[in-house]
């Protein structure tokens, strides 16, 4: 077991906390295997009822995943990337599919692969200090661990919007969209968390709170009607056609986004919609990010955004129009059978 990862058996619970705190919990291929470890060893195991999943000091819940490695594999033939993806998506469809409840405390930041690490739970625990977001078309990535399931029932064109411009949401707006089950203050943790063997509904319920208005909901309306078509160049005209602040900030937003991860999103959620199963999300999901992550504009936006931090990602192609159908449907081809992720 990794030494990034806390794992024990308390009274009836299983617990896993997240311990990478210098990297924000973001998870590494050993994290992953280690969870997997541990939901193999509670299955059948009749003393744990229910399942716990926070971190363990520091200031966010899990900030995504191991970027720096996935590039550094993307530069190379992507062997360590593809095992990555395929270890964490296992874990991603494991907690999906657990029989047992899963009670997740997204406080901090939950991003990423974090986000992929939390929403399979049946129980989502949000705060007052959860900032929740996909922020991956930022480095040239798509939001995936599950995101094109995920975003794509969100209400209205919510999730189409969160794709592509990476936004932040708080506590209370995770809660109004669903992707948060309770909302807690982060004072009342302590005390969820040790009673959790109680009866894992019972106990949020009686500890949680009225969130706050959730903020995104103001935007609503312009959200539907200004992100309303699967295709990238249309949503930048009606942004672009569009006098309000709010679209002016957003076309700003999406101008600094990989074009060609934009309209990978936008593909994901719209395929994603109608996937017949999440095993069956992920298999796309891993066929899609194993092309990815060897692509020029992922390369290019771990440098400028992680790497030398210039912020200034030179896209290729630069703009929406100069990608191809093509070429967004060679990246969403299946893969051969003995290379496709599987469940087991």
């Amino acid at each position: 077991m990794t030494q990034d990862l806390i794992v024990e058996a308390d009274g009836g619970v299983g617990r896993i906390r997240l311990n990478r705190p210098k990297a924000i919990h973001a998870l590494n291929r050993a994290m992953c295997d280690g969870v997997l470890e541990a939901l193999e060893a509670w299955r059948d195991d009749a003393a744990i009822r229910v399942i716990t999943i926070d971190h363990a000091e520091g200031r966010g819940f899990c900030a995504g995943g191991d970027i720096r490695m996935l590039a550094e594999s993307g530069a190379k033939d992507g062997a360590e990337a593809r095992a990555f993806f395929h270890t964490e998506y296992r874990m991603n469809h494991r907690l999906f599919t657990y029989a047992k409840p899963i009670v997740a405390f997204m406080d901090g930041i939950t991003m990423g692969g974090g986000v992929g690490i939390s929403q399979p739970c049946r129980f989502r625990v949000a705060t007052e200090n959860t900032k929740l977001a996909m922020p991956e078309t930022g480095i040239g990535l798509f939001p995936d661990v599950g995101g094109g399931w995920y975003l794509s029932r969100l209400p209205g064109r919510i999730g189409q919007y969160l794709a592509l411009t990476g936004h932040r949401l708080d506590g209370a707006e995770c809660h109004a969209l669903g992707l948060a089950t309770h909302y807690l203050p982060a004072e009342r943790l302590a005390e969820a968390k040790a009673r959790i063997a109680q009866g894992p509904e019972a106990v949020l319920d009686a500890l949680a709170v009225a969130a706050p208005d959730a903020a995104i909901l103001a935007h609503r309306d312009e959200i539907d009607r200004l992100f309303a078509s699967d295709r990238l160049e249309d949503i930048f005209a009606a942004l672009a056609a569009d006098d309000s602040d709010f679209a002016r900030a957003t076309l700003a937003t999406l101008e600094t986004k990989s074009p060609q991860t934009m309209k990978v999103s936008l593909k994901l959620l719209l395929d994603g919609k109608t996937m017949p199963s999440f095993a069956d999300e992920m298999r796309q999901e891993y066929a899609v990010g194993s092309r990815v992550v060897q692509r020029h504009d992922f390369l290019e936006g771990v440098r400028a955004v992680i790497v030398d931090k210039d912020n200034s990602p030179q896209w290729n192609p630069p703009t929406p129009d100069g990608v191809s159908d093509h070429l967004i449907d060679q990246i969403f081809a299946p893969l051969p059978d003995d290379e496709a992720w599987t469940p087991q």
